[in-house]
């Protein structure tokens, strides 16, 4: 009985496993998602997003910017396991450690050099200075940064995302703006609640 068991919590956690290793947007059985009926059948538009068009010409931002093409701004994606983000940084501002869960980044530097990084799970760094024309990779929902430490010049990436929804969690944002009770956080950060709260603080303003 006890080998039986054993046997079938095996297998449970080979098929956990699995599933887990596939994760991602799913598969679809027809050619596209099409929009809703009411707005009648699809043509060239519905595959066609503008939202771009508001970079060209623009002055560059005066802080750090992120103009998303993801599922959400454009419908079409749904279902096509792909997005794009164009990330704007004037110079000596961050894009702060986040993660993307239910995707992998691919980042084009289209001008300017970017300091990035991101962290493993066992906690190891990797960090690379990238110039205009260099591409890297940050895996699946691992924490990661970019930053613009050249003080005078402005940098512009494009990040390709293997999912139509990749999903943004925001570290600083994620533990310090939620609600998790600041004793928690002080005991984690091994700090005390005057702290915390003065973090908090910060990030709210």
């Amino acid at each position: 009985m006890a080998s039986k068991l054993h046997f079938f919590l095996l297998l449970s956690f080979s098929f956990a496993s699995l599933r887990i290793s596939m994760a991602g947007d799913p598969d679809i059985l027809v050619d596209f998602i099409p929009p809703p009926a009411l707005f009648g059948p699809p043509a060239g538009n519905y595959f066609t997003f503008t939202g771009m068009r508001s970079l060209v010409g623009a002055p560059f931002p005066t802080t750090f910017k992120i103009l998303k093409a993801t599922m959400e701004e454009f419908p079409a994606l749904e279902g096509q396991s792909v997005s794009y983000a164009v990330l704007q940084f004037p110079n000596g501002t961050v894009n702060p450690p986040h993660t993307h869960p239910r995707a992998s980044e691919l980042l084009f530097v289209l001008m300017g050099s970017l300091q990035v990084g991101f962290v493993d799970t066992t906690n190891k760094l990797f960090t690379q200075t990238l110039q205009q024309g260099d591409i890297f990779v940050f895996p699946k929902g691992l924490v990661h940064f970019q930053f613009n430490s050249d003080a005078k010049n402005p940098a512009l990436g494009l990040s390709a995302f293997g999912s139509a929804s990749p999903g943004t969690v925001k570290v600083p944002s994620a533990v310090f703006n939620s609600t998790i009770d600041d004793q928690v956080l002080a005991l984690s950060f091994k700090t005390d609640v005057a702290t915390i709260q003065k973090i908090k603080s910060g990030l709210s303003g």
